[in-house]
């Protein structure tokens, strides 16, 4: 089981670059940020720019893997995205994994001026963006025109450092974006059914049972052995706190490696965050415990 810390772009740069450096010394596997441009809480609060962010911390880090969780489709265009997501593998030395989901429907839907799109028209979306951006990340020259995005005669040149591209892991919930990261993620992630009432561990742990077991099916559909496909669960704003002391951690990540997940990530707490309100201290106990 590989761990994973997911921090806010909200922090004054060379915090950032303080804490990432910690988190890599205590041998995380990755660290992850969120791709909005603005979020939740942090509405009227200090943003930054995901790409940016995770280029800048490329270049201060050695090992660990960077990650978008997840980029957006409500205000990227796939060929605008691989063209940075290339370069930032190549600035990396190809530690890049490229998280891609559906877009929210909060701020980022309506800042370009237009309407949130519907469910249905965000998995349409989501299909297309995905397809594109793996044409675009394994080929010298691309082109495409479908519904939702034109490429003409697009060059990647020189292509990614990871061959035959960069991984893209694919954030999918129903049967139809399970269905994609069949076909082309490689990498799941999930955080159980996003419109649940219910958000007890008990609940959340069945939602994702049957989550996994569709992803099963539709790998098994294809050909594909599902073991080829890593598995990423982002623990959530749920009732469980697996945050809250060493031994909920490790119980935790042992109930989800039975689930089959290869990663988990959670997020970096930070005093003053009416959510994320355990001891950033936490990180260094688990570390501590799990890795040395």
């Amino acid at each position: 089981m590989r761990i994973g810390v997911l921090m806010l772009p909200a922090d004054p740069w060379p915090q950032t670059v303080e804490r990432a450096r910690h988190l890599e010394a205590l041998g995380y596997a990755h660290l992850w940020t969120y791709d909005h441009l603005s979020w939740r809480r942090y509405r009227d609060l200090p943003w930054h720019a995901a790409m940016p962010w995770l280029t800048g911390l490329a270049g201060v880090t050695d090992r660990v893997r960077l990650g978008t969780m997840v980029a957006s489709p409500n205000f990227r265009h796939p060929a605008n995205l691989a063209k940075e997501a290339m370069t930032l593998d190549h600035i990396s030395a190809g530690r890049l994994t490229l998280g891609i989901g559906a877009g929210g429907t909060g701020f980022d839907a309506t800042v370009l001026g237009t309407e949130p799109p519907t469910p249905r028209q965000r998995t349409a979306r989501l299909t297309e963006f995905v397809e594109v951006l793996d044409g675009l990340l394994r080929e010298p020259a691309y082109s495409h025109h479908g519904e939702h995005y034109t490429v003409q005669d697009a060059r990647m040149i020189p292509g990614c450092v990871q061959r035959p591209r960069l991984p893209l892991a694919v954030a999918a919930a129903g049967p139809k974006t399970l269905a994609l990261a069949a076909r082309l993620g490689d990498a799941w992630i999930t955080y159980g059914d996003p419109n649940a009432t219910d958000q007890s561990p008990a609940a959340i742990e069945a939602a994702v049972r049957a989550q996994a077991a569709i992803l099963d099916e539709r790998c098994a559909d294809l050909g594909r052995d599902p073991a080829t496909l890593e598995r990423i669960y982002l623990i959530g704003n749920t009732e469980e706190r697996p945050l809250a002391s060493v031994a909920a951690f490790e119980d935790f990540i042992g109930r989800y490696s039975a689930l089959g997940f290869t990663d988990v990530v959670f997020h970096d707490p930070r005093p003053g965050d009416p959510v994320w309100t355990d001891d950033p201290r936490i990180a260094d106990r688990i570390a501590e415990h799990l890795f040395h």
